[in-house]
């Protein structure tokens, strides 16, 4: 890190903490201003820039995440960190909501203090993406991906924990690469690893690492991916998969930063900024007691949408003709051309593999077409319909079960299990609801004894399902 000419702001009432805070970041060659008070800090911001703002959450004349707002509105390459009090995970969380690049705990610590700034002088600014950035392969021009992409770029600017959904092969991991890509963390490893895969008696291990001896066949030290991860960024795929009793001594590396080897007598501190990602819904997991609540909110400070494919329909031509450009290199042949019969094709085809299955679909059609052009026949799509809103949240009275879903055997072959799946079992879980709600007279408490599920539960799929 270079500090020469860079400048922090430092906003606390606390004449000590000040002072702390002028000699430790002085001594890392930083130029520092001092304030007292929000409007004071206000004044310093109106005739100087700044490299790094420092505030408290608590002022005399306001809040910090007054000052959170304004400079991430006004000065959007200044990165803010607040200062709480010990403990208040709730009001750095909301620091981190409104813009906030981290925080740090009274008593303050000076090791973390130090690492906080040199990370936060180290954020590369704003600007278009290169052609090597992970973002550069989320084409489209559609509202949702443009709104995708400016969201990155604001979270990457943080180190608050992101939890991506949507659908499988909508590219979860692909956002996850460009958040990492795209912060302070760039030059360190981005760890991904999909939850679901590890073993559960491995699991322990696999995060944290072992000692040697420490169990049958630990023949050695070995470093867990919470230490692969060290200076970067460790990407939960599939998080909705880790068992419970995971889940309790995840959140505690979380919150602690630091983890404990099996075997080991001491933890042993980490730097790891935490991505997470699923194709389920997180909420109603922790409403059926199978995702703890207390993890759901430490990963998901910021919730990041992945839209599905059928919702973007406008960017198929720029995606299918890129993807083509890619195929066609890696095969060493001229790029063919797409022809408007195969796009219209696409176009009303739903996609449940999103995009992972369009890569999929072209890169049969290139091998199978016989010329340079893919015509509508090239592809094989099999026929799957469309959901329509209708279909996707029939009227509690509608007649149960008369159309059971799509068949599964004209899925497309590729994701069809974790993709078409969900689609059958929300339509066979309608008609068992509704039935039950007919037997019950509709009384919602007796209906949820029936089905074996506790209200709550209830509640939350009539609302789901579209229920009334």
């Amino acid at each position: 890190m270079s500090s020469e000419q860079r400048s922090v702001l430092i906003v606390d009432d606390e004449h000590d903490i000040r002072e702390l805070l002028v000699l430790t970041l002085g001594r890392m060659g930083l130029r520092t201003d001092t304030a007292a008070t929000v409007s004071a800090a206000r004044a310093l911001l109106a005739d100087n820039r700044y490299d790094l703002c420092l505030t408290d959450m608590r002022l005399p004349d306001g809040s910090g995440l007054e000052l959170v707002s304004e400079i991430s509105a006004r000065f959007p390459n200044t990165p803010v960190a607040v200062i709480t009090a010990y403990g208040n995970i709730e009001a750095a969380v909301e620091a981190l909501k409104a813009g906030a690049f981290d925080f740090v705990s009274k008593p303050v610590d000076i090791h973390m203090l130090r690492g906080l700034a040199r990370q936060a002088l180290d954020l590369p600014p704003r600007a278009g993406l290169q052609h090597d950035d992970p973002a550069s392969r989320l084409f489209g021009e559609s509202e949702a991906m443009v709104a995708l992409r400016q969201t990155i770029a604001k979270v990457a600017r943080s180190q608050a924990p992101v939890h991506i959904s949507g659908e499988s092969g909508t590219g979860k991991e692909l956002v996850a690469r460009t958040i990492h890509a795209q912060s302070a963390r760039a030059a360190g490893p981005f760890v991904p690893v999909n939850c679901g895969a590890i073993p559960t008696e491995l699991m322990e291990s696999e995060f944290f690492g072992h000692k040697k001896g420490s169990f049958t066949g630990a023949h050695a030290d070995k470093p867990g991916l919470f230490q692969s991860a060290d200076g970067g960024t460790l990407f939960l795929d599939e998080v909705a998969e880790l068992p419970l009793a995971m889940q309790v001594k995840l959140l505690r590396a979380i919150q602690e930063k630091t983890v404990r080897p099996v075997g080991a007598s001491a933890e042993t501190p980490v730097d790891v900024r935490i991505l997470s990602a699923t194709h389920k819904d997180l909420a109603q997991l922790v409403d059926l007691g199978s995702f703890r609540h207390d993890l759901y909110y430490r990963i998901n400070v910021i919730g990041l949408h992945v839209p599905p494919l059928r919702e973007r329909t406008g960017d198929l031509k720029l995606l299918s003709t890129a993807i083509l450009q890619r195929l066609a290199r890696a095969m060493q042949r001229p790029t063919p051309v797409i022809a408007n019969d195969a796009l219209a094709t696409l176009e009303d085809y739903p996609f449940p593999g999103n995009v992972r299955e369009l890569e999929n679909i072209l890169e049969r059609a290139l091998a199978l077409a016989d010329g340079d052009v893919i015509h509508a026949a090239d592809l094989h799509l099999p026929q799957v319909p469309r959901r329509t809103p209708a279909a996707a949240g029939a009227p509690a009275n509608a007649t149960p079960a008369a159309a059971p879903g799509p068949d599964p055997r004209t899925l497309s072959p590729y994701d069809t299990a974790s993709s078409a799946l969900p689609s059958y079992i929300e339509e066979i879980e309608r008609a068992a609801i509704q039935q039950a709600l007919q037997e019950n007279r509709y009384n919602k408490t007796k209906t949820a004894a029936a089905l074996g599920i506790t209200f709550r539960a209830l509640r939350y799929k009539l609302k789901k399902l579209g229920i009334d």
